[in-house]
């Protein structure tokens, strides 16, 4: 493990997609604080939109506005309940946002060590030496179903279940996220994305465009780009976080 402190830049591109008539996807991050993250919102009428706004409005406050230096993931996993709290206590108030949720997938930069975490089926993914490798797991049904050998791969992606996640943030009143602890080194490329990328682009293909040689703002609109051109049937977005 090296011994260097990590430094860190990010970028991202949110975007509604070709289908859609909103975007549902929320994200945001501060570089200083070591905080990114990205939600993807379901719910009907503009439900999706105020569940994932909602989430990420209360992490980024939780763990950028009170928190001095970089959060851990004790704390981030706190922030992650509240937020919870906060978008399931706004649907019971109101009964046309009943049912309303967000996946939610994390990234906690520290000096050497980062920490994954999800909800849902937002991904999380790193580059290494040009090798992609998908940290995160889907809390989906088809997901789940592959990793118990009862579905494969080419199964599960024709599934008309495939869209029916097993967790998220809001629709219950408490919710567990699973953390991925992770060695830092200089050079690794982080992606956080919701499944707008992921159902139309390959993990390969993802892998090869983010082996580019490009500015992070630029390698977001590519990915975008890409899965737009692929059908863009969801909305659409990606934060990439670089260890320099």
């Amino acid at each position: 493990m090296s011994t260097a402190l990590v430094q860190y830049t990010a970028a991202a591109v949110s975007d509604r997609g070709r289908k859609r008539p909103s975007n549902e996807d929320a994200f945001g991050y501060s570089v200083e604080h070591g905080v990114f993250l990205v939600c993807d919102g379901m719910g009907g009428a503009a439900a999706g939109e105020i569940a994932s706004s909602l989430a990420v409005d209360e992490t980024m406050r939780l763990l950028a506005a009170e928190v001095v230096g970089a959060p851990t993931p004790e704390q981030a996993e706190k922030a992650i309940c509240a937020a919870n709290l906060a978008i399931y206590a706004r649907s019971q108030r109101n009964p046309k946002l009943a049912g309303m949720g967000t996946t939610l997938v994390a990234l906690i930069a520290g000096e050497r060590q980062v920490w994954i975490l999800n909800v849902g089926d937002s991904r999380g993914y790193r580059l290494r030496n040009g090798k992609l490798d998908q940290i995160t797991q889907d809390h989906s049904l088809v997901e789940e179903q592959v990793r118990m050998g009862r579905m494969n791969r080419s199964e599960a992606q024709r599934s008309p279940l495939r869209n029916v996640i097993t967790r998220a943030l809001g629709t219950q009143g408490q919710v567990t996220a699973d953390i991925f602890a992770l060695e830092a080194e200089p050079g690794d490329l982080y992606l956080l994305c919701s499944d707008g990328l992921t159902r139309e682009l390959s993990d390969p293909l993802i892998e090869s465009l983010l082996r580019l040689e490009l500015p992070l703002d630029e390698l977001c609109a590519r990915l975008v780009g890409a899965a737009n051109k692929a059908g863009g049937h969801d909305n659409i977005t990606c934060l990439l976080v670089k260890a320099g």
